[in-house]
């Protein structure tokens, strides 16, 4: 694709302040960046769709993109299965836990996977203390 000089210089100002933000006085500016094209405002991010947009995108666009909030980060944590008492070690209470690896006790701070013979549903406050005290050790 070729570009005219005039193109090559306004991509070479880049990154470009397209405003301040009436509400916080906060400069906006657009950019490309290693993965595409994005605005900035006070280390928040949003991307844009295409490199065109670095040079004609408004003020007003931009709030709007910033108003809309991001789609990814990290999800909640998932709810307990079930709560098993309280550690008797830690005097907290003991949760049963579904993770990324498998089912899991915790105190809050102590996590421990059930073995493979462990069943989630019959698993007894007794055996999640055994898990935690093993793990301690």
């Amino acid at each position: 694709e070729r570009i005219t000089l005039d193109e090559a210089l306004e991509l070479l100002s880049l990154p470009r302040t397209v405003g301040t933000d009436p509400a916080d006085g906060i400069e906006i500016t657009v950019q490309n960046g290693p993965y595409g094209p994005y605005l900035l405002k006070d280390g928040e991010s949003r991307n844009l769709q295409n490199e065109e947009q670095l040079l004609i995108i408004t003020l007003e666009e931009c709030l709007q993109l910033l108003s809309v909030p991001k789609k990814f980060g990290r999800r909640a944590a998932k709810p307990p299965l079930k709560e098993l008492g309280k550690d008797p070690n830690s005097d907290q209470p003991i949760l049963l836990k579904d993770g990324k690896f498998g089912p899991y006790v915790t105190d809050g701070k102590t996590n421990a996977s059930l073995k493979s013979w462990d069943s989630v549903e019959a698993l007894t406050e007794q055996r999640a203390v055994e898990l935690l005290a093993e793990k301690r050790t």
